[in-house]
């Protein structure tokens, strides 16, 4: 099957001198979820931008399902665009505008009719979990539940892929973990393939241990890595290091890592975490 996002020997710079991405090579297939690690301005979210067409790479090609999408016009790449969502660190929602209307708003742009409009408008708040009120407006929610919206934002019309830009930055660890959730809940029901950019080990350790799947009923399970029909196929993990991919590989592979750069980012994405816990309790 063709992967959902493809990148090939990709080179970019901000100058045409100093390359923030080199050589990168890496692809993303259906449903598969790739989680992108990375010091500050190692280019995680230069990646993204190239994704989205935002801006084109010096050498090298991107394919999205196919598609070669770095000589195509900005017209062209509006359909590109169409097949993906995105979910900034921030949320991003807009402030005017309330929780129905700003999960309804990419629909109205594309012209769907109302009665549609409504039925996945509240399809994606009630996948979500959403048991707040549809009218409120974003300062009225809490940090984690803004963040929840604009996933549901981002996933209105069913796109096939949907990309996290630090989506639990700043976030305590129980709302970070709800949004974790929420993103493997997506990649393993409803088939997404997504990229996850973050700097958060218990982000990793999250995606990894846990697989969602329906019952006969339709109820959802949580499968865990104890549990014996787990098998966790769809996700994979990259470290960027001096604008290359340094590693590539499944958690258990990044988990027993012995090279010592791998252990030492590890070591120090722990440290960062557990100073971020007591601050938190600090200020609690």
């Amino acid at each position: 099957m063709r992967p959902a996002i493809g990148f090939k020997n990709v080179w970019h710079s901000y100058d045409g001198e100093h390359f923030v991405l080199e050589d990168i090579s890496f692809s993303v297939g259906p449903g598969e979820m790739t989680v992108i690690l990375g010091g500050s301005g190692s280019g995680k979210s230069t990646i993204l931008r190239l994704t989205l067409g935002l801006i084109r790479p010096d050498e090298g090609e991107i394919f999205i399902q196919g598609q070669e999408i770095t000589s195509m016009t900005e017209h062209e790449l509006l359909d590109v665009r169409r097949k993906m969502g995105i979910v900034f660190q921030s949320g991003a929602l807009f402030d005017s505008l309330s929780v129905y209307e700003n999960v309804a708003y990419r629909l109205r742009e594309e012209g769907w009719p109302e009665d549609r409009i409504e039925e996945e408008v509240l399809r994606q708040l009630a996948f979500i979990e959403f048991k707040g009120d549809i009218h409120a407006l974003p300062s009225e929610l809490s940090g984690g539940m803004r963040r929840a919206v604009a996933i549901a934002r981002a996933m209105v019309g069913g796109p096939e892929i949907l990309l996290f830009d630090e989506p639990t930055a700043g976030l305590d660890p129980p709302t970070a973990r709800t949004l974790c959730e929420l993103a493997a809940k997506y990649r393993d029901l409803e088939g997404v393939s997504s990229i996850f950019v973050t700097h958060r080990m218990d982000d990793v350790r999250f995606l990894s241990s846990v697989l969602y799947t329906r019952n006969a009923a339709g109820d959802i399970l949580a499968l865990h890595r104890d549990d014996e029909t787990f098998s966790l196929i769809n996700t994979r993990f990259l470290i960027l290091r001096h604008h290359r991919i340094y590693f590539s590989g499944t958690e258990e592979q990044l988990r027993r890592s012995e090279d010592p750069y791998v252990r030492e980012f590890i070591g120090a994405l722990e440290e960062v975490e557990e100073q971020e816990i007591f601050e938190e309790s600090v200020l609690e």
